[in-house]
This record gives C-alpha cells, structure tokens and sequence, in this order.
C-alpha cells in the first residue's frame, strides 16, 4: 500500500477508490513483463498515467518514451507517421522521415485511441506485434524495432470486432494483459479531493484565492453522473474559481455550472429559503410565470362572457378582437354577436371548460382560491417552451435579455433551449 501512495504522489494521482488502486497495483506488477498492455476505460477518466507507470517501473525506464494519439492522426497520414516514409514516397515527401516507432526503438509506445485506428494499418501493427518487423512507405527494405506496445481505448473493441472496425487478431495480441480504469462516478468518495485539488493548483497557478465547497456542494458533486470524468472535473473546478461570486460555494450556486445528468434528468436541490422543502430553483420561476398568465387569460375570458350576458350579445370590436384570439388558438369558430348569440355562449363555454388544455390544480402557493377565479392548469412542459419561445423573440434571439425576462439564470435558459430544441 505505501508502495501505491508513493506512486501516486510522483505522478500526480489524487484518489483512494480500491478500484484505482488495483489498476495502479496491476500496472506496477505487468511492468517488469515484456507484455503488451491494453487499457480500457472512459475518456477522461486518466488511462494516460498508466502508461508511463508501464514505462517507469520497467527495465526500459531509461530508454525512450513515445505517446501517440491515432485519433488524431488523419488515415491517410496514419502509416508515414506510425512507421516513416521515404524521400519522394507521396507528394510533399522532401525528405525521409522517422516513425514513431523507429523514435520509440529499445522503449515504450503509448498507442492512445487504438480503436480509431485504420484497419490497413492495423494489419501493419500485428506484423510489428508478431515479428517486430515494419516498412516505412516507398521502401520495400523491412526494418526492426524493439519495442514494448502499450494501447488505450475508450472503445467497445469486442463491438466494433463485430462491426468490422477492429481486428479479432490484433486484439487478442494487444489484450497481454487488460487494465480497467474506473469512471469518477464510481469513484464518489475521491472527488471533493480531486477538486481541491484543482481549484487550488488554479488558483495557485492564476494568484487568486481558491474556493471551499461547503459540505451540500461535496454531495452534489459525488451525485453527479460526469459524463466526462476527471476531465469534466477539472474544467468545472476552473470555472468555478473563476466565476463563483463567493470563495464559500454552496450547492445552489455550484448546480449553475453543473449540465445536466445523462438522459437529461436535472439534479434537484432545496430552495434555501424554504427550509428544505424539496422544489424547483429556477424551473419554479417560469411555472409561477405560466400559471399567473394563464389565470389572467380565463379572467379575461369570464369577462367576455359577462359582457356578452349583460349586452345580451353585443360586445365591442376589442373584446370582440380578444374572443377571436382566444377560439383561434383553441381550434374553434366562433360567430359574431350579429350572427348567432347562442352559438357564441355555447362556444366560450367549451373554451372555459375544455378539458384537453385546461386542468384543476390545487397548488394554493401558486394559485388562490376565489370566487371569480379558477384554478387550472396548462401542460407545464409546452407552457414553457412556448414562453420561452416568445421571451427569445420578443428580445430578437439576445439569450442575456430573455433570460432577464424569464426571471432566471442565463444558464437555466441555455440548458432549457437545448432540451427544447430552440436554437
């Protein structure tokens, strides 16, 4: 165990899950075997140090150290970069050129990404595998590498071996030995501490103070899913230290720089001024909004209606004007006071009744109970988009306006257009 700690402190590993330190525990004991090692985990999760853990702690230490992106790589390029090509190979070819592996000769390799990998040349990487033979491009003349191969993926290999994307043969002599790296979401206990510590390397490297999370926002940060864990955390604990209002950052303020879980489920959070109850911080906002425009539209269509019972049909052109919005909109056809008086009775009332768009809600927080008011309610979800819809168009698309508007973060607003398709 004490070996493990020390390994973390020199490469910079911050955590104590018992699934880490099997994966450290693994690497340490593959190194000294001239095997091939193949490590699986999500990106972002820190399959990177594994590698150099691989290098350093084997009898090839002192001899050279190549990491190599393949997904960054273009296909065309992929072989002249891996292996090398000759003077006058391919246009542009000025010169010969070294490969990686001719560079990585008597060390280690990291083959980062290996299943965005050609399959052309994924062919060429077995022979190196089997014979530890290759050819540069445009030559004929075989040339030998000692190398150890060390690969990374955050690819399925055993799907995309179904897909055909991956060689069967290249996995089996990659997978020498197989190193899984946990997720952060299956690591909950390390990361207030890997937040620590990059708020405070930021703010050391930034000379400005660092944050504390209080002991809510600790919660709120194991509960999330972070889908692109450790470097997800990084960026947020950045963004945090830059933009948090205070130094002491809580769960509210910390949830703003929080997207939402996978599968579009927002975390909820207890309104600090309600004494906990469980309720909506800005979704609230909007649904207050909703529910006070819609009372005000039934208040005014009762006033129709009375209009209409005292004039015994007549109306003036505007309310006239309000009626005819109003049945528009609930796909009905209403006749004027000149043409049929019951018929327009008959018609407001179904709009005052309507079942499909209207429903009684007992919420006396939102709505009070009167005797010239009903409560109803709309689909909160439609509602919603519908206002904020027209907060964007009444502002010209200026997402800092509407959001002023709407009563809520500029955040909120940007995630609610994403989930309703509003760009």
């Amino acid at each position: 165990m004490a070996e493990i700690d020390e390994i973390k402190k020199r490469f910079g590993i911050v955590g104590n899950d018992p699934m880490l330190d099997r994966a450290i525990d693994t690497a340490v004991q593959v190194a000294p075997i001239q095997l091939s090692a193949l490590i699986i985990g999500e990106s972002g999760s820190g399959k990177e140090f594994f590698p150099q853990i691989i290098h350093q702690y084997s009898q090839r230490k002192h001899k050279p150290y190549v990491a190599v992106n393949c997904g960054a790589i273009p296909e065309g390029t992929m072989d002249s970069e891996l292996f090398g090509h000759e003077k006058g190979s391919f246009t542009g070819a000025l010169a010969d050129r070294k490969g990686y592996f001719e560079e990585a000769n008597t060390g280690t390799i990291f083959l980062d990404e290996i299943g965005e990998m050609p399959l052309a040349t994924q062919a060429k990487l077995l022979r190196v595998l089997e014979k530890g033979e290759y050819m540069k491009v445009g030559s004929s003349a075989v040339k030998k590498t000692d190398v150890r191969i060390v690969a990374a993926t955050n690819v399925n290999l055993e799907e995309a071996i179904k897909s055909g994307k991956f060689r069967e043969d290249l996995f089996y002599r990659l997978n020498g030995i197989m190193i899984r790296i946990p997720p952060l979401r299956n690591r909950a206990g390390d990361i207030p501490a890997l937040f620590h510590r990059f708020t405070s390397d930021f703010s050391e490297k930034n000379q400005m103070p660092a944050v504390t999370l209080t002991a809510d926002a600790k919660e709120l940060l194991k509960k999330y899913d972070w889908p692109g864990n450790v470097r997800q955390l990084k960026n947020i604990a950045e963004q945090v230290t830059v933009l948090a209002k205070d130094r002491i950052v809580d769960a509210i303020e910390l949830q703003e720089f929080l997207p939402e879980n996978r599968g579009g489920v927002s975390l909820i959070l207890p309104n600090r001024s309600n004494g906990g109850q469980e309720t909506f911080e800005n979704e609230r906002e909007i649904l207050y909004k909703v529910l006070f425009d819609m009372r005000r539209e039934m208040a005014d269509l009762k006033k129709l209606v009375l209009d209409m019972a005292e004039h015994h049909g007549d109306m003036s052109v505007e309310n006239q004007q309000i009626l005819d919005r109003y049945t528009v909109e609930d796909g009905l056809t209403l006749t004027t006071h000149k043409q049929n008086h019951e018929n327009n009775a008959h018609s407001i009332q179904h709009i005052l009744n309507s079942g499909e768009h209207i429903r009684d809600i007992q919420d006396s927080e939102v709505l009070t109970n009167t005797d010239d008011e009903e409560e109803a309610s709309f689909s909160i979800p439609e509602n919603e988009k519908e206002l904020i819809k027209k907060a964007l168009e009444k502002h010209n698309g200026k997402r800092k306006l509407a959001a002023q508007e709407l009563g809520i973060a500029e955040r909120t607003l940007y995630r609610k257009i994403e989930t309703y398709g509003l760009k």
